[in-house]
């Protein structure tokens, strides 16, 4: 960075900044930490070296600084986690509807704004770049990009199919309905990706009008963009950016994440199957409950961890779930699983 041809290249001094950043961002907490615990040693021998009625002070103190200090611990641990190939990369999120109609379609707008606070309250900017609305009320499907280092790596703990049970506001005899909704993550793959490239022969590129905000621009030229992969029938589309050249770009690097993600789906789907870790994303196999009636509660199928407090869930509040899926799928935790089959 201190070269004199540092910025000679703009594109790839700011992949060097970055990088630079990932990496100051591992190691100065755990410096930190380090440096925290070597003061709590030095507390403990001068606190031994006080009177008796000034110990209980200091202990209490100590107590008071090891509880906020174990919490930035746990909070480090988890990035040692997200140790995958792209864990770090920006998040491509899309939310489907089910079968059950309005209903269903309600669910994946509450999903939708679910995902949206939990972006919100980590600071990572969020974009809708695709949006189809439900007939009556709610989505059909929605598509965003949450932009924030780890952003894959915490938000693939929310793959899978999301049910609801409550009594729907649709229904003029309030029963109780169960909806699902499947969730979708894959990692933001750039264009300029050496792994994985596709020939201008595969994918054919459709321009139409938005239906979004924009102004007139929008409204009279057809400024968003949808691309087929021929090979596979991926198709994807992005109607957020006011020109048509942003929104195509925006939807090359969607279609290049879902074909990376789709290839590493067949890779390891034998893999899969046997940790469990995705599980096929049908009505059949959800990954959390949230019951709204008769009771209230919001529980995750995959580790056990379970609340009662539902308003603070669907108000973003969804850290409990994804650490206790990232500390169930340890690498470290299965390989010691292992162990002890062996063992045993």
């Amino acid at each position: 960075m201190a070269a004199e041809n540092f910025w000679n290249s703009r594109e790839q001094a700011q992949k060097i900044i970055d990088e630079a950043n990932s990496l100051r961002n591992k190691t100065e907490p755990i410096l930190k930490a380090e440096k925290q615990l070597e003061d709590f040693q030095i507390m403990v021998e001068l606190g031994e070296a006080e009177p008796e009625a000034a110990q209980a002070k200091v202990q209490r103190e100590l107590e008071q600084d090891l509880g906020k200090f174990f919490k930035d611990l746990e909070s480090l641990e988890l990035k040692v986690f997200l140790n995958g190939r792209h864990d770090k990369s920006n998040c491509i999120m899309s939310i489907n509807a089910g079968a059950g109609g309005t209903e269903s379609c309600d669910w994946a707008n509450m999903l939708l704004r679910m995902y949206q606070r939990w972006a919100e309250a980590r600071g990572w900017p969020v974009e809708v770049t695709d949006v189809l609305s439900g007939e009556t009320a709610g989505i059909k499907s929605a598509t965003i990009v949450m932009t924030g280092e780890n952003a894959y790596g915490y938000a693939k703990a929310e793959r899978g199919v999301h049910r609801l049970v409550r009594i729907s506001p649709f229904d003029a005899n309030k029963r109780r309905h169960t909806s699902f909704a499947s969730v979708d993550v894959i990692a933001e793959i750039e264009e300029s990706d050496e792994e994985i490239v596709i020939p201008p022969t595969e994918f054919a590129v459709d321009t139409f009008r938005s239906g979004g905000k924009g102004g007139q621009n929008v409204n009279k030229v057809e400024t968003a963009v949808r691309i087929t992969h021929i090979p596979t029938g991926l198709v994807v589309a992005s109607q957020s950016q006011r020109s048509q050249h942003q929104n195509r770009a925006a939807a090359m690097k969607l279609l290049l994440s879902r074909i990376y993600a789709q290839r590493v789906d067949a890779q390891k789907a034998e893999m899969e199957r046997f940790y469990g870790d995705k599980g096929s994303i049908s009505w059949g196999n959800q990954i959390r409950s949230y019951v709204f009636q008769p009771y209230r509660m919001v529980k995750d199928l995959r580790t056990g961890v379970e609340t009662s407090n539902v308003q603070a869930v669907m108000d973003g509040d969804l850290d409990q779930f994804v650490n206790g899926w990232l500390r169930a799928g340890c690498p470290l935790k299965r390989m010691q699983g292992v162990r002890d089959e062996e063992e045993g």
